[in-house]
């Protein structure tokens, strides 16, 4: 639980100041590091430099309408600042979990060069003396105040905040597991009798627009951190009834989808798993059911969120960032959740809003990594690029969509297992050396896995040239809590799951468990 002290500042009663250091009111002091990098930029006049509003949402993969990923998504909201912005098609995160992707993007290091390559690998001891987006802002003189989910909640960064706002809990449906499947914790999915104001993620909202009521003297960055569509899918009924059960349309899956994936592959998709779980208590509507109507929620606050900015004074000269952390499975590849290296799990949504730079509708197709955001936002606001970032600054495309540009996207998941994502091309080598390729120009579901055939010797050997050339062992896990332990313990010896449902469980305890 992330240390706050209750402190009524001019942003609302609601705010929490986080660090001792805080406590007389007084902003957490920035870094050495990020001093040094600051030089003399600080002197620039901050009313020339552009606000940042930085909007997380957990878990959303591409089922938008501006993405298409499902024909149902209703995302009114989303769309509609995708009509204003840029959005990107090929947008990737550097690690398929909400740990190590956040890490990677807010600290601008790749998981294979930090060592952070799952949920329970705490960053900041890999990483101790790095400037996180947050710091570098803070030390060029930005009003620095985030809520909700930005880090994974575990590992939130007391130093990354002048000030920072707990997200309350959500009211939870009496006599969970509401799917039937035994045991499920937090993979479970159903209708909350509760109104949207109930919802963390709506007060969150009001949070978020009673800062940008507000008047600030200074050039503010402000993250707001959804958690929507995270598991426990619990949303009010009235977006459940929105997708009514009889006419859900299910992803299109191969039932041999895993014959030609490699042994690690079929590791980590798990079919005897979640799937089979699924499929044996006739679920697949009803999950498919719950993550359609949690998005529609989170798109409803995201609205609202910026119908404030909207009227608010900062409209003009504020960029606007839209992202998720990673994709996520509904079946596809026989796998659920993300955890992968595939593209349900690796691709998100994208949207950036610049003024004077982005032009309303516009759409880039070229590969992007979420590593890029932090050095493009310095290069936006004029801030020196720190040298320890492995991104890069995409506001050449930003200019010009079509612009080219030859990098494809390294997604990794856990030591020395990587994906290499071109504009056509995916490449999948795992620690064992074992390989999955797949054509995008003419497998998007990627069904045929083509890495065994000579033809294609020579587009391995180029794909590969972008992989890591470091690959940091991983670092320490954090101890689980009680409560997990037991959680585990009872998964571990629950006969009548599929054993790789148990070990499934077991190993996963701390990203689950803590969204």
């Amino acid at each position: 639980m992330v240390r706050s002290f209750p402190y009524r500042s001019w942003c609302g009663p609601a705010v929490l100041w986080v660090g001792i250091a805080c406590l007389g009111g007084a902003p957490p002091a920035a870094p050495a590091a990020a001093s040094a990098e600051a030089g003399t930029a600080t002197s620039a006049a901050p009313s020339t430099r552009p606000n940042v509003l930085f909007i997380a949402i957990d878990d959303l993969n591409d089922w938008t309408g501006f993405l298409g990923g499902h024909p149902q998504a209703k995302t009114p909201n989303l769309d509609a600042l995708a009509k204003e912005s840029l959005i990107f098609t090929r947008a990737y995160c550097s690690a398929p979990a909400c740990n190590p992707s956040r890490a990677s993007m807010l600290c601008g290091v790749r998981p294979s060069t930090s060592g952070v390559y799952h949920n329970d690998n705490p960053w900041r001891p890999q990483m101790p003396d790095t400037v996180t987006l947050f710091q570098h802002f803070m030390a060029h003189g930005y009003k620095v105040h985030g809520g909700g989910k930005l880090f994974h909640n575990s590992f939130n960064d007391l130093d990354s905040w002048e000030a920072y706002w707990s997200r309350p809990d959500d009211p939870l449906p009496p006599d969970p597991p509401l799917n039937g499947i035994p045991n499920a914790a937090h993979f479970d999915w159903g209708p909350l009798d509760a109104d949207d104001p109930a919802m963390g993620d709506a007060k969150l909202t009001d949070w978020a627009a009673d800062f940008l009521g507000q008047r600030h003297d200074r050039p503010f960055f402000l993250a707001v951190g959804y958690i929507r569509p995270h598991l426990p899918w619990y949303v009010p009924r009235k977006y459940f009834d929105h997708f009514p059960l009889e006419g859900i349309v299910l992803p299109e899956v191969k039932e041999d989808d895993l014959d030609d994936v490699p042994p690690p592959g079929v590791r980590i998709a798990n079919p005897k798993g979640d799937h089979a779980k699924v499929l044996a208590t006739n679920n697949w509507e009803r999950a498919v059911q719950g993550y359609l109507a949690s998005i529609e929620f989170v798109d409803g606050q995201v609205g609202r969120l910026l119908e404030a900015f909207r009227r608010s004074p900062y409209a003009k000269n504020t960029i606007v960032v839209l992202w998720g952390d990673h994709g996520w499975h509904l079946g596809e590849k026989l796998h659920w959740r993300k955890f992968s290296l595939w593209e349900e799990a690796t691709r998100l949504p994208l949207v950036l809003q610049v003024p004077g730079v982005t032009r309303p509708g516009g759409v880039c197709e070229r590969t992007v990594s979420l590593l890029d955001i932090y050095p493009t936002l310095c290069e936006l606001a004029d801030l020196p690029i720190p040298s320890h970032l492995e991104g890069d600054s995409i506001v050449q495309l930003l200019r010009d969509p079509a612009a080219e540009w030859n990098r494809p996207v390294v997604t990794t998941h856990g030591y020395q297992n990587h994906a290499v994502r071109s504009e056509r091309w995916r490449y999948i080598r795992y620690a064992d050396g074992s390989e999955e390729l797949y054509d995008h120009d003419n497998d998007p579901w990627e069904w045929t896995n083509l890495a065994d055939r000579p033809e294609y010797r020579e587009v391995k050997a180029e794909l590969a040239k972008w992989l890591p050339r470091e690959n940091r062992e991983e670092g320490p896990k954090a101890t689980p809590g009680r409560q997990n332990q037991r959680r585990a313990a009872r998964a571990a010896q629950e006969a009548g799951w599929p054993a790789g449902l148990r070990a499934y469980f077991a190993r996963e305890w701390y990203g689950e468990f803590d969204p």
